[in-house]
């Protein structure tokens, strides 16, 4: 299955029978992101949330603890 990376418009191949790609095809609101992307979105998220002025919201933990 060929996918595109929302940011950087890479296109790149994934196995059919992995869950990611059974996701894609099932659900189109689902997105791709390629690993460089997502890791770069990694690593500015964190140098964020070490400056100490970027406040991340998380769930609540009774909410992750039902998934």
């Amino acid at each position: 299955m060929r996918v595109q990376c929302v940011i950087c418009d890479t296109i790149e191949e994934l196995v059919d029978d992995t869950l990611e790609a059974k996701r894609l095809r099932n659900r189109p609101i689902h997105t791709h992101m390629c690993k460089a992307c997502h890791d770069r979105i990694t690593e500015r998220t964190k140098e964020r949330l070490a400056t100490g002025s970027f406040h991340f919201f998380r769930s609540s933990r009774r909410i992750e603890d039902d998934f």
